[in-house]
């Protein structure tokens, strides 16, 4: 269990990586003309970005759970839930919501707040990025500008994407599974 939930988490950072990745690498070039800035950028920036993606997830994490638990419960339904000691019908119970805590909010006033926290992040690391590389004031903003457009919006889907994956792994975990009729009592 718990090397199925390690691998899910790395697996969605690593997607989030690589996407990032490229996205960088065609936005840097789109707006440098040059491939070996472009790479470079592109190769720094989304290891950054990276990071804070998982910081962003974190707070996020903690501002949509604040409300509901004090911070004790709010570590052992956590540590629970990664563990998958917990399943959908004991969290729903113990806290009045289906599924993990780390699924994507559902007003969209929580969607979009999130996702503007997120392009908000994203600029001033690829600002920061850009402008250590690049040395120059207006291809740093115009980086900064550009490029987290484009990946707020492959973020939208990116989490979209791993919010319905999470959701059928966790329907698929809540649904009764049935042997074969030699395992069911006979009336």
């Amino acid at each position: 269990m718990i090397l199925r939930t390690a691998r899910s988490l790395a697996l969605k950072i690593a997607s989030y990586g690589v996407m990032h990745l490229v996205v960088a690498i065609l936005v840097a070039f789109a707006l440098t003309r040059d491939w070996r800035m472009a790479l470079a950028v592109g190769m720094v920036e989304p290891f950054f970005q990276t990071i804070a993606y998982s910081i962003h997830d974190r707070i996020w994490h903690r501002i949509e759970r604040r409300k509901r638990l004090t911070r004790v419960e709010e570590t052992a339904e956590a540590f629970t839930a990664r563990l998958e000691l917990m399943d959908a019908r004991e969290q729903a119970r113990s806290h009045g919501h289906a599924g993990h805590s780390h699924a994507l909010p559902t007003s969209f006033k929580q969607v979009a707040l999130k996702t503007v926290t997120y392009g908000l992040m994203h600029f001033t690391v690829a600002v920061i990025v850009a402008f250590a590389i690049t040395r120059d004031i207006r291809i740093a903003l115009a980086i900064g500008i550009v490029e987290p457009l484009v990946q707020t919006l492959f973020f939208t889907v990116h989490d979209r994407i791993w919010t319905r994956i999470e959701a059928r792994r966790e329907a698929q975990r809540a649904a009764p599974t049935y042997g074969s009729l030699a395992d069911d009592p006979q009336p």
